[in-house]
């Protein structure tokens, strides 16, 4: 296919803008609709596959469904010219490969936002009902105005009804991104594609995925079996929670990663909102601005006299510090002496029971003789 070609007796095709393992990208005319749009053409080889056509219609149809801000929105998809094409939404701008190509890596300032966008985008598709089976970079496209969408739903789902032997290492799963259950051969899930997030955010967050091999059987195994290099190896100041929530992420088991790209979605959130929050200090207490007093002449003389340089003082003899008795203030409670401190009435009850009892004895000696003379 070949720029200039109309296709499909309505679609110009402007100019070619890529083209990968599996298809060429094209920017192409509607002159129904009037609108610029990007059309997906698949190779020869996938297009005259029954079972593929088939099951690309099916996901195609799927993923016109889809309407979402984080989404490339499908207009058409067909087939013209014994090749499979796919209309969708024109995106003017970088595919996010590119840009990480470009920069190196991004901060954490800049990238988190561009990941809680792809959380956005996909969560809506697993809330559909939908797995994309095949995120990577190179699907997340963003706008000059920093807009990330997510584009092919639903192409590796239609690939995976090729036989294993027909699948080349670009398009099965891209062996860089996929989760160890894809490389086992297993059904994707939701918490696949969470994974497949995962790989996105480690290497736009230090410019290199997790595993690098040179064969995809080779990634295939550090998917299922190596533990990644900890981010912070890479980056040193990166946020320990954001290594934590990456190494969730990138968990060999499904049930240990978050569940939804939607949940991913909230924790980074999450983490950025704590991370943009000020940090508590103790304020010092506002300046109250000091109020204006006059002075009379006389006070003010006396306060700056202070300031002067005051003659040597002659040393006099000294003087008595009290030159008369001290006496209290009259407010001033009178000191209490210990003979007042003494509970008299304590006093006078004992010596009133002790003479009581005294004077009994010589009655009762009186009436020990009456009775025994």
């Amino acid at each position: 296919m070949e720029e200039g070609t109309l296709l499909n007796n309505r679609y110009q095709l402007l100019e070619k803008l890529g083209s990968g393992g599996m298809a060429d990208v094209f920017r192409a005319r509607d002159p129904v609709l009037d609108r610029i749009v990007a059309i997906k053409v698949l190779r020869k080889d996938y297009s005259s596959n029954p079972d593929f056509q088939s099951n690309f219609r099916m996901e195609a149809r799927a993923a016109a469904n889809l309407s979402h801000p984080n989404i490339v929105t499908v207009h058409d998809f067909g087939f013209a010219d014994n090749l499979l094409f796919i209309v969708m939404e024109f995106i003017p701008g970088k595919d996010l490969k590119q840009l990480i190509r470009e920069r190196g890596r991004f901060t954490v300032e800049a990238g988190i936002p561009l990941i809680i966008q792809a959380c956005a985008g996909l969560g809506y598709a697993h809330r559909a009902g939908l797995v994309h089976c095949d995120v990577k970079p190179h699907n997340m496209l963003v706008s000059p105005d920093g807009r990330l969408k997510v584009t092919d739903f639903g192409i590796a789902r239609a690939l995976a009804t090729i036989a294993i032997g027909e699948r080349n290492d670009i398009v099965w799963g891209s062996p860089l991104y996929f989760a160890p259950e894809q490389a086992q051969g297993e059904a994707p899930s939701p918490a696949s594609d969470v994974y497949s997030i995962g790989v996105v955010m480690y290497e736009l967050l230090c410019g290199t995925p997790p595993f690098t091999a040179s064969t995809a059987d080779e990634l295939a195994r550090l998917h299922i079996s190596a533990r990644p290099i900890p981010i912070r190896e890479y980056i040193p100041d990166i946020p320990t929670a954001l290594e934590e929530i990456i190494m969730k992420v990138l968990s060999k088991e499904p049930a240990a990663r978050y569940r939804t790209a939607d949940q991913l979605g909230r924790v980074l959130q999450k983490f950025g909102t704590q991370r943009d929050a000020p940090v508590p200090v103790i304020a010092p207490a506002p300046a109250v601005p000091a109020p204006v007093v006059t002075l009379s002449p006389e006070i003010a003389d006396r306060l700056l006299a202070k300031d002067r340089p005051q003659p040597p003082r002659q040393e006099s003899a000294p003087v008595p510090r009290y030159t008369q008795p001290y006496t209290a203030p009259l407010d001033s409670p009178e000191p209490v002496s210990a003979f007042e401190e003494i509970d008299w009435i304590t006093v006078g009850l004992s010596l009133f029971m002790l003479l009581a009892v005294g004077g009994l004895i010589p009655f009762w000696i009186m009436v020990y003789f009456a009775y025994n003379p």
